[in-house]
């Protein structure tokens, strides 16, 4: 009497498992799990603080009888300067902490070489550490500068800062989020290059405040100014009460105008003086409007997202061309 014994045949590759970390996307995130829980944690910090501030603003001025009354704030909350400093240095510390280690790190000990003498190929590698990398700066910055807007608009007239600044304008809308990842993206490719960790996180820093301080100075290139006339020495209109004034003049009837301290003269009888000489009698302001601040932000993300983009993909053809 014989027996057969049957079995399942069996096939080189085991049935992967549900969920959406295995492979390659696995080894990255265990790779780099500490990262992952530090901007985790960094986040729900950020976010707690930012609703915690909110709220005690809100019953603050609740108790001041806003918005019924006129209120203004004898003092700006310690929490806010905590807030906008943090935001404002959240871009520089991705790209320093987060982007330019990504990749010079395994240069530098050897598991770059390690990961791509194996089956997985190095353009896969390198995707799936660029896409975790970045999704994890895309979630956060979303979050904080979300919470941040939310916090600021409603109550703008209370924060010392004008929207045109930077703690206001880089950290509200697409503005966080973009800087982010352009900042984390360029220290990405600096670490690439320069191959050691330390140097390539100083090389991100100083990068970082140099394209900071020129996009302070490009920021009023966004948009074209608008321009308002209105009777010399007489009320402004109220919607420059949320405007930011980008320059000033005064005007003569026919259309002529001169700088603002034109007419400055010591006393008050040569003042009139050089008025009627003139004929000056309007005011005449240069601004940008409220209004104007989305699409400005728009255009600066827009901006900013296209040269990370440029970067991610010089960064794959870089790596798929040269030694790792």
């Amino acid at each position: 009497m014989s027996t057969t014994l049957t079995e399942k045949q069996r096939t080189a590759r085991s049935p992967r498992k549900p969920g959406l970390l295995h492979g390659v996307t696995w080894l990255v995130v265990r790779q780099h799990r500490t990262a992952l829980w530090t901007l985790a944690a960094a986040t729900l910090l950020g976010a707690a603080l930012i609703v915690q501030q909110r709220g005690a603003m809100s019953d603050l001025l609740d108790q001041l009888g806003w918005p019924g009354k006129d209120v203004t704030l004898s003092s700006t909350p310690e929490g806010l300067g905590y807030v906008t400093q943090a935001l404002n240095s959240l871009p520089v510390a991705l790209g320093v902490f987060l982007g330019a280690p990504l990749i010079a790190g395994d240069q530098e000990h050897g598991t770059a070489q390690l990961v791509t003498t194996q089956s997985v190929p190095r353009r896969r590698w390198l995707a799936a550490k660029l896409a975790w990398c970045l999704s994890l700066v895309l979630v956060s910055t979303v979050v904080l500068a979300t919470l941040f807007t939310w916090w600021w608009e409603p109550y703008r007239e209370f924060f010392p800062s004008d929207w045109m600044q930077g703690v206001v304008f880089d950290n509200t809308g697409p503005m966080l989020t973009a800087l982010s990842l352009f900042f984390t993206t360029c220290g990405i490719a600096i670490g690439m290059l320069l191959r050691r960790t330390l140097r390539a996180m100083m090389a991100t820093f100083l990068f970082a405040g140099v394209v900071e301080f020129a996009f302070g100075e490009f920021r009023d290139r966004l948009a074209t100014p608008r321009v308002v006339t209105y009777p010399m020495n007489g009320d402004a209109p109220a919607f420059l009460d949320q405007a930011v004034e980008h320059d000033r003049w005064i005007g003569s009837a026919d259309g002529q105008l001169y700088g603002w301290g034109t007419c400055s003269e010591p006393t008050e009888k040569a003042t009139n003086a050089c008025i009627k000489e003139h004929g000056i009698v309007n005011d005449v302001v240069e601004y940008f409007g409220y209004d104007q601040m989305p699409g400005m932000q728009w255009t600066g993300a827009a901006l900013l997202l296209g040269g990370t983009a440029v970067v991610a993909v010089f960064i794959l053809w870089w790596t798929t061309r040269r030694p790792l």
